[in-house]
């Protein structure tokens, strides 16, 4: 009987790491084509917030990458891998307000229609993560923390959305400088908010 149970148990962690690792593949494969969709967009339409979107789509990549290679690890790996997915929201932070310090004095207004087409695109496929993610968001550190990578891409998304239409009906680039300013401190509080768990966790 105990046998059993433990054979039960065991049969349906292997399976819950099994879809955990399928669902980590699909989310790495859409953010991988959309930091090279955004990231060129951004170029195109010479635009902080979509700039800082595809930024966060490059680290969302690598952290999946991350949660791949821990996914079958024990909780002191996983929590290492939180750690580093902490340590990267923080890098693009100082990344993202670095670059919108350089706009503020150059001037550039950014061009609504591209911001708003890839903004939307971004925001369907993020949505698609975030729902192949909810289900194993309470499983452990390492999906909560990737969760919740996913939930701030939302906010980003929807951000993008708003600058692009406040950039059109004024005309000027300082409603993209706010959103990125904003998205700076989302990946800040972030990033303490995974750095604070995962070291607690590894302690």
């Amino acid at each position: 009987m105990s046998d059993s149970c433990c054979q039960s148990k065991g049969c349906e962690l292997t399976k819950l790491k099994k879809d955990q690792t399928q669902v980590l593949w699909a989310v790495l494969a859409i953010n991988k084509m959309m930091f090279v969709v955004e990231f060129g967009a951004s170029i195109q339409a010479a635009s902080l917030s979509l700039a800082g979107d595809s930024l966060d789509m490059l680290g969302d990549a690598l952290v999946y990458a991350s949660s791949l290679y821990v996914v079958n690890k024990g909780r002191k790996a996983q929590a290492g891998s939180a750690f580093f997915k902490g340590i990267l929201m923080f890098l693009f932070a100082i990344a993202l307000f670095a670059r919108a310090s350089y706009q503020l004095f150059t001037g550039i207004t950014p061009t609504a229609g591209v911001m708003s087409t890839v903004g939307l695109i971004a925001l369907i496929a993020n949505i698609i993560c975030l729902l192949l993610l909810s289900r194993h968001r309470k499983d452990n550190l390492n999906m909560s923390s990737v969760w919740l990578c996913s939930r701030n891409d939302i906010i980003a998304n929807t951000s993008v959305l708003v600058a692009a239409g406040l950039v059109f009906l004024t005309q000027s680039g300082l409603p993209d400088l706010a959103v990125g300013f904003v998205l700076t401190v989302v990946f800040a509080r972030s990033a303490g908010q995974v750095l604070t768990q995962s070291w607690q966790e590894m302690r």
